[in-house]
């Protein structure tokens, strides 16, 4: 792999690390909001912001995780992150809550765990 493509690999891993964070961020404000002080249910909690950020997380970890894995060979950046995109997806599908939360981010933290997995493999 050129050196421009493995830098720009390890650009997007770290934008899924970023954007994991960005949503962890946003489930826990979003609780914290709505539950204490019932402020913007109806966009923190929009199904919609829910389904982008998967699909986001689905493409960049395909990418970025997939290239890394035909590069270094280790497929435990692939497995983590699938997990967590799994999670990721239940919690699109069920009730708005401390469940859908709970999903939420136990899948964005696999899928940054993945991330950096990959980022080391590569190194």
């Amino acid at each position: 792999m050129t050196k421009a493509l493995l830098s720009i690999r390890n650009r997007l891993d770290g934008l899924g690390v970023m954007l994991s964070g960005l949503c962890m961020i946003h489930c826990l404000a979003s609780l914290l909001l709505v539950s204490l002080l019932g402020l913007g249910g109806e966009v923190l909690l929009s199904p919609v912001i829910h389904r982008v950020g998967l699909v986001l997380a689905i493409l960049v970890g395909a990418v970025t995780i997939g290239i890394g894995v035909r590069r270094h060979g280790q497929r435990g950046p692939l497995v983590i992150g699938a997990c967590g995109i799994a999670l990721m997806a239940c919690a699109v599908v069920v009730k708005h809550g401390p469940i859908e939360a709970a999903l939420t981010i136990a899948g964005v933290a696999l899928v940054a765990t993945a991330h950096i997995r990959n980022l080391r493999a590569s190194s």
